[in-house]
């Protein structure tokens, strides 16, 4: 039988391989690749994780005809989906674009199953049969239909109830493979154990049963090769062997004299199996393999069949000399030199356009490799990694333009124009210093009049940049949370794993006490620290209550209030573009001078798996219990649910991104987490209002102190009465402040979405930012501290030309975890009051119950709760007595 599938059956799995407990194990179905997935609409959200992260890796077969909606099939094809089944009435419209990977997906009991096989073509991608009995009267016609021609790819699904024991499922199968089908066969049914047993199918037995082989001993002809396809060998191979090889996933073969042979066993040059499979004709199997040490064949060479050629014997190369290039050779000058690495690719990018013949051009294109090769390899990235990006873009249906960025079209086009005409050649002068910037490449807000527009137009322009929907965001954000909330540890591992790539991690917490070796700072650094340390102290002691508050509101009636810590907290400190111990301190400081209890940091770890020393001396300083390590929506569900690990809080309080929000509002709002949260928070931002006495450059100072942030950072600038020259003196520095700063992209991105607006006076000017509610207010204006009084709605104030916002992020005292996004409006920056809840008290006599007793009984009354009234009226009637 021929097949273009590279297995005589396909492995049903569920939407997330996290928590397989029987059958198969990731790593066993990796091996085999070819898989098969029914999607619904509440597992939707794993299956594209899934498919994000292992679309490429495997063979994805997807079963859609659950779905109603057509973009959700497309982006799972986009994802990576080989192949989607539809319903019948879905497949004309999407076949037209996508072709042979969509196909349709009937039930077996549907009165048109039979017709629709008979009808089925090779160029409508085949077709999916669901519920299939192979005891049932109904699937006759089917069987008929589809042994009747030569049908193109038909893959069956039994019913479950059909299947019930091992012996039904190998029946199931060997019906399949007689009426030329593919059989979807659960992952939990079947082993890797050489023989089937009661309850699993052998997938060795399934392959030894599906292939040809004209040896007595039915030995098969196998291929080895490595990820790129070039081949290492030929050996062969049996059904035990292949189950060695699946259980073990390394390269484990049959010798026709001693048996199984371990490749490297002795020699160290092992293999790691990637893949299994069959030829077209099935009278050869294929092993893809990752070989490790120095080669595969026994002479002195990488392969039986000679040495890598081409790009593949580049990559080898490159890897070997990343690990032991010789000390000033031109290759290690490349692996530690960034700025020569970076000018050799642009300088051998632009020759290759510059070519013409053939000849230049495939010269110059290998230029360009070598050196593209050695940017990936002194990444670490491979050859394969490159390819399996290539195959993962040649699976998307969904194409961006694909135009030049604008710095590079102008470059090409500058570069085409025609050269002016010739003139007399002037005397020489001395070049320039600096580079002229076009209108197009400075960095400048847009201005707006207030006079000139509404203020609806205002109230639009001000706008913060647009987030991803709520749904969007919780479509991403809910998986995780589940995930980790039932996995635990492992799922809290995993994502720091795929997310932050610190794979050597084992445990996702680090407990104090932190060993010194986390906290080698310089003195310089450990200084700053420790005298903002002193100063956020000073400052959120100072907000302490000196006694509970007790007033007698009325004779005998005594009412109280009084603060208690809140027991255990999880601080949550940003990683991404910038490390920020500032956060940790603005967080770990209140919360032990509130005395909490316990307290629990969480911040992304490096790719080392190692937590930035600023912060694991911030949280030695604090007196932190552990560091979670880990961010994102997994650790904020970490610390509102707990795992093994991590210890659950009782309030998660820190900075994050759209999907840090998301989880904190989520786990807020979940009665079984039994967590508050601080606030919302969203990208940072700025508003200053400057008046004539303000210093262009301090302003500019401020504006982008806040916009190198992030690009969906915004500033804003309340111009007050400022003329075009004080105007165009604060543009200036704006730009050359910028392009001098390391962060000068996410800056113009920054900048992009922010406004100087014109406001006629001060009063103008604080109405405007009122409604906006900036998280950071800056006064540069004349007089700045009389203009306090007007500030209704802000995160934190800054007064003056020489309180720059800065000061409030680092050392001054005032907390920088402030309500960005307009939220200034209804909460508070974090402050002690933040790591404290408060709690009230009443304490009567027996005159007090008399003078308020009546009023209490009415208003019980009135509201029909009688046993309310009664806990009074009980009372009265007993000091009567």
């Amino acid at each position: 039988m021929e097949s273009t599938l590279p297995l005589p059956f396909v492995v049903g799995i569920p939407a997330s391989l996290d928590g397989l407990s029987e059958g198969l194990s990731p790593a066993e179905i990796a091996c085999l690749g070819t898989v098969f997935v029914v999607a619904t609409p509440d597992n939707l959200p794993q299956l594209q994780s899934l498919l994000k992260t292992r679309g490429v890796d495997l063979v994805p077969f997807v079963d859609c005809s659950a779905l109603t909606s057509l973009d959700d099939i497309v982006t799972l094809l986009d994802l990576g989906a080989r192949r989607v089944f539809v319903q019948p009435l879905q497949l004309a419209e999407l076949a037209q674009t996508y072709g042979a990977r969509v196909a349709a997906a009937v039930s077996a009991t549907d009165a048109n199953a039979a017709s629709l096989a008979a009808a089925a073509t090779v160029e409508q991608g085949g077709l999916l049969v669901t519920d299939f009995d192979i005891s049932a009267p109904a699937c006759s016609a089917l069987l008929e239909s589809a042994a009747a021609k030569a049908s193109p790819l038909l893959l069956v699904r039994p019913s479950p109830a059909s299947v019930g024991t091992a012996a039904s499922l190998a029946a199931f199968a060997e019906t399949a493979n007689r009426i030329r089908a593919i059989p979807i066969l659960p992952s939990t049914t079947l082993t890797t154990s050489a023989k089937s047993d009661a309850s699993k199918v052998s997938v060795a037995s399934l392959l030894a049963d599906a292939w040809q082989s004209d040896r007595p001993d039915k030995l098969v002809t196998t291929v080895v090769t490595d990820q790129s396809g070039a081949a290492l060998g030929l050996v062969y191979s049996s059904a035990e062997s292949v189950a060695e090889a699946l259980r073990t996933q390394t390269g484990v073969y049959q010798s026709r004299k001693r048996g199984l042979w371990y490749k490297g066993a002795t020699s160290g040059d092992t293999q790691t199996l990637l893949r299994i499979g069959l030829d077209c004709d099935r009278d050869a199997l294929h092993f893809v393999v990752r070989q490790e040490g120095r080669r595969f064949c026994h002479l002195d060479q990488f392969g039986c069949f000679g040495d890598l050629q081409g790009i593949a014997r580049l990559d080898q190369t490159l890897r070997a000399r990343k690990a032991s290039a010789p000390a000033g050779s031109y290759t290690a000058r490349l692996f530690n030199d960034e700025k020569l690495l970076r000018a050799k690719i642009m300088e051998e990018a632009e020759e290759l356009c510059d070519a013409k013949t053939p000849q230049d051009v495939a010269f110059e294109a290998a230029d360009l490799i070598y050196f593209a090769l050695v940017k990936a390899t002194s990444a670490g990235v491979s050859l394969a990694d490159i390819e399996r990006n290539l195959d993962a873009k040649a699976l998307k249906v969904q194409r961006r333009p694909g135009n030049a960025k604008p710095k590079w079209e102008e470059k090409v086009a500058a570069k085409a124009a025609p050269a002016p005409a010739a003139a007399p050649v002037p005397a020489p002068t001395a070049a320039p210093t600096t580079k002229p910037t076009s209108a197009e490449d400075r960095i400048t807000m847009k201005r707006i009049n207030v006079s000139d527009v509404s203020a609806a137009a205002i109230d639009e322009i001000l706008r913060r940049p647009s987030q991803k929907s709520s749904e969007a965001i919780m479509k991403i954000v809910m998986p995780i949370i589940d995930d980790v909330r039932t996995n635990g540890d492992k799922a809290l591992l995993s994502y720091t794993h795929k997310f932050e790539k610190a794979t050597s991690l084992t445990s996702p917490v680090l407990k104090a006490p932190f060993p010194a070796e986390l906290m080698q700072l310089s003195d310089e650094t450990r200084a700053a620290i420790d005298l903002s340390f002193d100063n956020i102290r000073t400052f959120h002691a100072a907000q302490k209550e000196d006694k509970p508050l007790s007033v007698e509101t009325m004779p005998g009636v005594i009412c109280s209030r009084f603060s208690r810590p809140i027991a255990r907290v999880g601080l949550y400190v940003p990683g991404g573009t910038a490390v920020l111990p500032s956060t940790a301190l603005m967080l770990g400081v209140p919360a032990m001078v509130a005395g909490c209890s316990t307290i629990v940091l969480a911040s992304p770890p490096r790719a080392d798996g190692t937590i930035t020393p600023e912060i694991v001396y911030v949280a030695h300083k604090v007196g932190a219990d552990s560091i979670v390590l880990a961010g994102g929506a997994q650790a904020v569900a970490a610390m509102a649910y707990g795992t093994e690990s991590v210890c659950k809080v009782d309030k998660i309080l820190g900075p994050g991104n759209q999907f840090v929000t998301a989880a904190k509002m989520h786990v807020s709002n979940d009665t079984n987490a039994g967590v508050g949260i601080d606030m919302p928070a969203g990208p940072s931002e700025v508003l200053v209002v400057a008046d004539k006495s303000a210093n262009p450059a301090f302003v500019a100072s401020d504006l982008l102190s806040q916009a190198e942030h992030g690009v969906d950072s915004q500033v804003v600038l309340l111009a007050v009465d400022l003329n075009e020259e004080q105007l165009a003196a604060i543009e200036e520095e704006l730009h050359t402040q910028a392009m001098a700063l390391p962060r000068v992209d996410i800056v113009r991105g920054a900048i992009a979405h922010s406004v100087t607006v014109q406001v006629p006076t001060l009063d103008a000017a604080m109405e405007v930012s009122n409604a906006y509610a900036p998280e950071h207010l800056i006064l540069q204006v004349e007089n700045a501290e009389a203009l306090v009084p007007q500030v209704f709605n802000a995160g934190s104030v800054f007064v003056g030309a020489w309180t720059p916002e800065s000061v409030g992020d680092y050392s001054a005292g005032v907390n920088h975890s402030l309500p960005t996004y307009g939220f200034a409006k209804q909460y508070s920056g974090v402050n002690l009051g933040s790591f404290l809840k408060h709690i009230t008290s009443s304490n009567l006599t027996a005159e007090g119950l008399r003078n308020v007793g009546g009023a209490v009984m009415q208003l019980a009354k009135v509201e029909q709760l009688e046993a309310h009234r009664r806990a009074v009226s009980i009372r009265l009637a007993s000091l009567e007595k």
